[in-house]
């Protein structure tokens, strides 16, 4: 089935998003954080505070969203998007890998300055959970899963799973392993190998979905 292409006004809308972006964290960079006001960022977009209210509900949301701008769409599109004899831990795994680990000059930019900030880690860090409505719907699909009951508890362990990676990699200087660190104030160095820290945390979810895979094998064949 081809998608319909979207209509004038969602063109608009993701167009307004798109600027407003841009504009926060071509704004923080060039002022810092701190100095950049939700008007600031509307009248850069050419909007009114009201309408930016529409699409964020912070700076801080506006200027991460500039790096996590769908990210938990393509997550999910890219699930779905596997043949159906890749393993589905094997097809998430990578999915979020990608989408996390790859990253261009802008985004790797404000990565740089999220860093430097506690407010914007702790923005950054509550978009994992974004993924867990259209991951869901992508494993209730793989695995049969009519109630979505077991999609939804694995998608959430999957969102938490990836901010708990985060949280290992970008936690203070000085501070331990322990989960939240990310939280306290301080420069932050990011520690280790991100690809590796998220391999790491999704890893004990696998037996997990195999179980999920292997309870919708006898409805495959009906």
């Amino acid at each position: 089935m081809t998608t319909p292409s979207p209509g004038l006004r969602e063109r608009k809308k993701q167009a307004t998003r798109e600027a407003l972006r841009a504009a926060a964290l071509r704004l923080a960079m060039e002022r810092g954080p701190d100095q950049v006001r939700v008007e600031d960022i509307a009248q850069a977009a050419g909007v009114s505070p009201r309408t930016y209210n529409n699409y964020f509900v912070s700076r801080e949301q506006a200027i991460v969203s500039a790096v996590t701008a769908d990210r938990e769409a393509r997550i999910a599109a890219a699930v779905a998007a596997r043949p159906p004899e890749v393993r589905l831990a094997d097809a998430v795994t990578e999915a979020v890998v990608d989408q996390y680990a790859t990253t261009g000059e802008r985004e790797h930019q404000a990565l740089l300055l999220i860093t430097t900030q506690t407010t914007l880690r702790d923005a950054f860090l509550a978009t994992t959970a974004g993924m867990e409505p259209p991951l869901a719907a992508v494993i209730a699909e793989r695995v049969d899963d009519a109630h979505g009951h077991t999609a939804r508890v694995l998608a959430a362990s999957v969102a938490a799973a990836v901010r708990i990676a985060l949280e290992g990699w970008l936690r203070p200087a000085g501070d331990g392993e322990d989960a939240g660190s990310s939280g306290a104030g301080g420069l932050v160095v990011p520690s280790g190998s991100l690809p590796v820290r998220l391999r790491t945390a999704l890893a004990p979810l696998a037996p997990a979905f195999d179980a999920a895979e292997q309870d919708a094998e006898p409805s495959a064949g009906l």
